[in-house]
Formats: structure tokens, sequence, C-alpha cells
């Protein structure tokens, strides 16, 4: 047996009430759970952040599970497992001769972290930043440049949050660029990294603050971020969405009802889920957008149709009564929320994966797998031992867009009043243009707003005087994205071929 099944959850108890009609426990549910599981204390991963082993007797979310194991500063995944691929040297594209000799030279530095021993490996992983440096860096920094020059520049600074900044070497390759390219800019530029992990916040810190003194290094999580930026900014979240918790609901298939998914965590350290009604404000806000934005549940058509046909649906012999699992972005929504508020005149920039090989079942469900004696052993559930195993979820960047758009628009919700130790008192700008009746808004000339830009922000006119919002994102696929931002002559191989287009066609960007 692999160390990936020994690790996971040993299979689940069976319920005391048996289900008559349903048989098919992987898609049925009891109406009331085991009830040693009712007994035990409800928590969340900020409940457990100073716990030093994963907790027993216990349940919770699965959002707050899969929290707990990538993110616990004891023993959490990215805090004590996970390792980031990094070249000290970037590859020498033109010298290579085609795909096969780039995948072989990637795997010979693979090998230079050397051979796993026994048990779980080194949990390494790279990115596109890593392997793609500093070309890959360079290409977004001239993306952000240029918007910025179009809209802001010499009035405003240049502003950039990144979250999830790993080695720093996304920032290094970016703030070198600019540096070199647009000295300008470069002195009006403002780095900010948001960084959860304390250990790579010291690493970002002995990377780049003696380099690029323009840059501050903020160790706290995105979802704690309590301070107002009012000025114009650049949000950038690369490979990061991607490991952000979501949660599980599944549907009734006789009532439709939604159900939200608890993992369940006995004495022995054996995990189980159970269902209940939904109770979670996060989940039910997602789901009410969600309805709100038309984007189906994953339930057939002819369920969601005829009440008939569900009744003659779910008595048949071994039919199940619960919708296939459904991994919903909670945490998403939280950020997309964060964004509102405390960035009301953010761009964001943001990449991760649309879709993904071997993920467990379920839609939109994740990877959850390990490294073992240099191999990756993907597994099929995830319920598996907290810390030891990477879970990262695809994203439906259509769906996202149109999440982000929607949540822009939204009014700011009331925040405190300002304070001195806030950074929430107005700020003037030459492109506030208090004075102007542009600042009346959009409506001040014509009631026509074209439907590619956002309505004005705050009040606040946009930068080139007309009084319509910013232009609203655009999803792109990888090579598109690099297509049109980065400089492509620096990563064609010999044979014509470009790591920097043919690599991630399953990585999307918006912006």
């Amino acid at each position: 047996m692999t160390t990936a099944g020994l690790l996971a959850s040993k299979s689940r108890k069976a319920a005391q009430t048996e289900d008559r009609i349903n048989y098919n426990d992987q898609y049925s549910f009891s109406d009331i759970p085991d009830p040693e599981h009712v007994n035990y204390k409800r928590v969340t991963a900020n409940d457990l952040e100073k716990e030093r082993e994963p907790p027993r007797r216990v349940k919770m979310l699965v959002r707050d599970f899969i929290e707990d194991s990538l993110y616990n500063p004891n023993y959490g995944y990215f805090s004590k497992q996970a390792t980031i691929f990094t070249a000290v040297e970037p590859i020498d594209f033109p010298s290579i001769r085609n795909m096969s000799a780039f995948e072989a030279e990637v795997a010979n530095r693979y090998a230079e972290y050397g051979v796993d021993q026994d048990g779980p490996g080194k949990q390494i992983w790279h990115t596109p930043t890593e392997l793609l440096k500093p070309w890959y860096g360079r290409a977004l920094a001239q993306c952000l440049v240029s918007e910025y020059l179009l809209k802001y520049f010499p009035y405003e600074d240049f502003v950039i949050y990144e979250i999830g900044a790993g080695n720093g070497t996304l920032a290094l390759n970016m703030l070198d660029y600019i540096q070199e390219q647009y000295p300008d800019v470069y002195e009006r530029t403002r780095y900010n990294i948001i960084e959860i992990s304390e250990n790579l916040s010291k690493l970002q810190r002995q990377k780049l603050e003696s380099t690029h003194p323009c840059v501050s290094i903020h160790n706290k999580s995105i979802f704690r971020w309590d301070t107002r930026e009012p000025a114009p900014c650049y949000f950038v979240a690369m490979e990061v969405i991607d490991n952000f918790a979501h949660d599980l609901i599944r549907y009734d298939l006789r009532t439709l009802e939604p159900y939200q998914g608890l993992v369940t965590i006995d004495a022995n350290g054996d995990f189980s889920t159970y269902y209940t009604k939904i109770t979670d404000p996060l989940i039910s806000s997602f789901l009410e957008l969600r309805r709100y934005l038309s984007h189906p549940p994953p339930v057939h058509r002819l369920l969601k149709l005829s009440p008939t046909f569900r009744t003659f649906y779910t008595n048949l012999p071994f039919a199940p009564n619960l919708s296939p699992p459904e991994f919903v972005p909670t945490r998403l929504l939280t950020l997309l929320r964060t964004l509102r508020r405390h960035f009301p005149r953010h761009r964001l920039l943001l990449s991760d994966f649309s879709s993904l090989p071997d993920t467990i079942p379920g839609v939109n469900a994740p990877v959850v797998q390990t490294r073992y004696q240099n191999t990756t052993v993907p597994c099929t559930t995830l319920l598996v031992k907290q810390g030891y195993f990477d879970i990262f979820f695809p994203t439906h960047f259509e769906n996202l867009r149109d999440m982000y758009e929607h949540i822009l628009a939204q009014p700011l919700p009331s925040t405190p009043e300002p304070s001195e130790d806030r950074n929430d008192n107005p700020r003037l700008t030459p492109l506030g243009m208090t004075a102007s009746a542009l600042a009346a808004g959009n409506s001040f000339f014509s009631s026509y707003h074209p439907k590619n830009r956002r309505p004005p922000v705050d009040g606040i006119a946009s930068s080139s005087g007309l009084p319509v919002g910013e232009r609203k994102s655009a999803v792109y696929s990888h090579a598109e994205f690099m297509k049109t931002y980065a400089d492509l002559g620096r990563t064609r191989l010999r044979s014509g071929e470009n790591p920097l287009l043919d690599t991630y066609e399953n990585v999307k960007f918006l912006f």
C-alpha cells in the first residue's frame, strides 16, 4: 500500500440508522448523524491555529478542514512540508534543442534536490515564475506598467499588492524590469507583499528589501487585512487561488434543497463526512450570488424541471438521493469582497489552473496528492492526514469574472470612522476632480453606459477625463496573455517551440 493509502482516512463507519431506500452510500446521507459525532466540538481553522498536532473528536466545515490541512502554522502543508522549486540560474532557452530537451532539463534540476528516503518525500512544486524566470515576471510587469502609464502616470504612484509571493522571485523579476526599462515609473513604485507564511516572509525580505527598498512585506493573511488603500493600485495573485479552501455541498434530489458537508475526526484520528441543512452565512451568500448570476447547480435539467420525475427517479432501486459532491469556492468569494472593501480602486491580475487531471470524484473537485520516493501520488479522497498532502482546485474563470464584476458593482459596505491608526482618510488627488462637473458621475452628459465599462468607483472620475468607469475584466488563455506582453524571442527554443506559450495550457488569466 502507498503512503497515500496509509495516511488517507479509513473507510467511514456505517450509520446506525439504516437507509431503507438508498444503498448507494457514495451519494446518500442519513437524516440522523452518528450520535458520537453530535457531541464533538464544532471548530474552525482559526480555532486550531495554536494546536501543535491535528485535533481529535472535533467536526468542522470542509473549508475549515482544508485550511487547517494546508495553512496550520504548526503542521500545515505549506508551513512544514512544501518546497518551491527554485532554479539558481535561469534556463538558457535559446540553447535548448526542443521541448523534449526542455523537459529533460527541468527533470535534471528537480533531481538536484536529492532522492527521497522512506516516508513522504520532499513536497516540491514549481510555478511558471520559477520555471520561466525572468521572462514570465517581466511579461507581467509590462502588462501593469502599460496600464499605469496610460491611466495614472505621473499623477499617482505605481502601487502593487501581491499575495502568495512564494520565494519573492516574481516581485524581484518585475521590479528589476521596471527599474531597468522604466526608471521614472520605478521612482514612483510601491510594492506590497501580503504573505501568510512566516518562513516565506523571511525569504522575501532577504531577497528583496536590500535590492528594492520600495518593497513592504506584511506577514498576515489576506483574509485578515483591515487597512483601506485609497489610491489606485494593482492587485496580483499568481497561482494562489487554487489553494483557497472550498466548501462541499450536495442537493437532496427529492427536494433540491442544498446541504453543507462537514468533516468529523474521531478519537482515533479517522475521518468521516455528514451533511446538514445550510446554516453557514458564507455558503448561503455564495449560493444566493450563483442564483442571481444564473450559474446553474450541477443537477440534471430534468430533475430541476419536474418534481414528478424527481420522485420517480429517487425511488428507483440503488438510485442516489444526493447529487454528486460539488466543491464551491467560498474563500474566493471572501477574497473578492476583501478587494471591494479595502482596495476600492484596484485592478486585478490573476492567473491559475482552469482544469486539472487526476482530481478526486465530484464537481469542481480538487487534486489531492503527495510525493513518495520522488513520485507524485494522487489520492481519491479529500480525507487525508493534515499537512502531508497538497490540495488544489481548478477555477471556472468565466464564472469568476461574473462574480468579480458583480461584487465590484456593489456599493461599499459601511466602514468605521477614520482614525489616526487607519489609512481610511480621504486623499487629495489631481484625478479626483471633485470641483468638476465630471464628479457628478456617468449620467452627467448621457444616460448611455458602455457594457464593457464599470460604473465610476465611489464618485471618482476616470483619469481620462471621461465620466465612465474602468474597463471590465476579461479572461485570456496563458498563450494569449503572453503573446500580448512577453518578449517571446527570449524563450524560443532552437526548434522554434516556445515554453512560454506551449506550457501551462490549462492556465488562464483574468485581467
